[in-house]
């Protein structure tokens, strides 16, 4: 839907969206079909932002990405990437994931971020 830049929202071309949660592939770098691969590249990165105004969160099973943040932030006003612990029983112990966190919207700074 973002690459055809008709908008998110069929019934309301142009709207912007207060968020953007997206868990679809494993992470930026290992995508579950070739035609994903688009929304992580520059390109699709913007498209999103200007779908926007608000956040954009990220599920990742990769630690963090720093060239995919800088993209973030070439797209984005502030991107940061959070690492979450959490327990794992299937596996014993604990595991990590990514969660990026970009912000898009009016100028200012960007607010603090707890995940």
């Amino acid at each position: 839907m973002v690459r055809e830049g008709h908008g998110l929202d069929p019934q309301a071309p142009g709207r912007l969206f207060h968020a953007i949660l997206l868990d679809v592939d494993h992470s930026p770098r290992h995508v579950l079909h070739p035609s994903h691969s688009a929304l992580y590249q520059p390109g699709g990165l913007s498209a999103l932002s200007r779908h926007l105004h608000g956040v954009f969160a990220l599920w990742s099973n990769d630690p963090p990405d720093h060239d995919f943040i800088s993209l973030l932030t070439n797209a984005f006003q502030h991107a940061t990437a959070h690492v979450v612990e959490f327990p794992n029983p299937l596996r014993g112990g604990t595991s990590t994931n990514t969660i990026y966190v970009a912000i898009a919207g009016s100028a200012g700074s960007a607010p603090e971020l707890k995940v």
